[in-house]
């Protein structure tokens, strides 16, 4: 009989922000496969949760993507981690799922924390229609990528990292011109959660003249099409 693969959003700052729901399944089954073992220990151990842990990662998630399908063909219960937020969303999962129902084995995802969610919701940018692109590529098919998002009309929610944020600003500026609303969320769910609006010139100028630090979530309002 076959396991069950769960994937278990955790917390994406603050440790308060996983469901009970989790928890619980995080305590039932047999293995949890994380995406690094000693961030996940942290809050493991902050709850009391001692079930075995695995490694499971982009940098050996294709070598070991055959035994974890066995023991999943095998009968075990395993859930899927990543450092913060939804397994799958710009993190390792997608190839394990994907393995998984091409074995017929149960996958249940669970309702949690991501990051980009609250900055979408909290940019007061549109958000009935949006896109998510992740992260951007970082050097192939970036201008590429960029010229066709210059063309987009529906919200657009970027990650970024803190030593890129200023190139990327000064490209979106490029791309989509100074005037272009855009909400940038910092360290959300953290002690110093942060969210700057305003144009893109705007947004430029403050991060010029304060240090990007934490990751970043970017909203970024579509193009508003010229009337005729």
């Amino acid at each position: 009989m076959s396991g069950k693969l769960l994937l278990v959003p955790t917390p994406i700052g603050n440790l308060e922000d996983i469901t009970l729901r989790a928890l619980r399944v995080l305590k039932e089954v047999d293995l949890i496969l994380a995406e690094d073992t000693r961030t996940s220990k942290k809050l493991l151990m902050h709850y009391g949760i001692d079930t075995p842990l695995q490694s499971y990662h982009m940098h050996n998630e294709h070598k070991i993507l055959n035994s974890i399908v066995s023991k999943l063909k095998s009968g075990a219960q395993l859930a899927l981690i990543s450092d913060a937020g939804t397994p799958s969303i710009s993190d390792p999962g997608f190839l394990l799922t994907r393995a998984s129902l091409e074995e017929g084995i149960e996958i249940e995802c669970l309702p949690g924390a991501t990051a980009f969610v609250p900055a979408l919701v909290n940019s007061g940018l549109p958000n009935d229609r949006f896109i998510f692109e992740g992260f951007l590529p970082v050097k192939k098919g970036r201008q590429s990528r960029l010229k066709a998002l210059a063309e987009e009309t529906r919200t657009m929610v970027i990650y970024e990292s803190p030593h890129k944020l200023l190139k990327t600003l000064l490209q979106f500026q490029e791309y989509f011109g100074s005037d272009r609303s855009i909400s940038v969320s910092r360290e959300i769910s953290k002690l110093y959660e942060e969210t700057i609006r305003g144009s893109i010139a705007e947004v430029l100028e403050h991060f010029n003249n304060n240090q990007p630090k934490g990751e970043f979530v970017l909203i970024v309002s579509g193009n508003k099409p010229t009337k005729k």
